[in-house]
């Protein structure tokens, strides 16, 4: 989808003449400059490790954002005693109840309200179960994303629409934006002014 609409273009320093494609184009730029399939409110599953010891893991994408009619971001929390990994059994007399008490490698379900969730950095936080156990690894589902397109992206998407325009290469008459040309331009087509725009949707773990 476009992060501008047609009736914002002359808005945000776009001539009249410019067509759907150029915005198209820079709103797919966008979103793999940010490594996300939208902007926009979205739902992700992430399946991560604890860091031994830790009972927090911070999520990729922001910001969390609860989908209409949701209380919360997070929509299904699942946790499970993995066999842990080498350098990771700090106490294998508690690791032996934790594989006593639930089959080892078996995901439990949790109710999302028990978990901490600081909706500015993206980290969650696990309280211990009752037999002071840590989990080591988490599958969360959740939506992050905005809802309504802010003003510093419609910037962001404008200015890569100019940056594309001015580009002699780039600015031929077509009814369409080559997939192989965008890729060869984007380093120059996302500025260091875009960048500092779109660096609050960049996804951080991955990649």
């Amino acid at each position: 989808m476009g992060y501008l609409l047609p009736t914002e273009y002359v808005q945000y320093g776009l001539t009249t003449e410019t067509t759907d494609d150029w915005v198209t184009m820079a709103s797919a730029l966008m979103e793999a400059h940010c490594r996300r399939a939208s902007l926009l409110v979205t739902q992700y599953v992430e399946r991560m490790r604890f860091t031994a010891g830790a009972q927090t893991v911070r999520l990729s994408y922001r910001p969390l954002t609860a989908a209409a009619g949701a209380a919360t971001a997070l929509v299904a929390v699942r946790v499970r005693y993995g066999r842990p990994r080498r350098g990771e059994m700090a106490d294998p007399a508690r690791e032996q109840i934790a594989w006593a008490f639930s089959v080892p490698g078996s995901w439990n379900v949790l109710d999302v309200a028990s978990v901490d969730v600081d909706a500015a950095t993206g980290e969650l936080t696990f309280a211990q179960n009752f037999l002071g156990l840590n989990y080591n690894e988490a599958e969360i589902t959740y939506t992050a994303g905005v809802a309504t397109v802010p003003v510093a992206v419609k910037v962001a998407c404008a200015q890569i629409v100019k940056n594309a325009q001015a580009t002699p290469a780039m600015n031929v008459k077509s009814s369409r934006m080559d997939t192989m040309q965008m890729e060869y331009f984007s380093g120059a087509l996302i500025d260091a002014q875009v960048q500092a725009l779109l660096r609050p949707y960049v996804a951080e773990r991955l990649g």
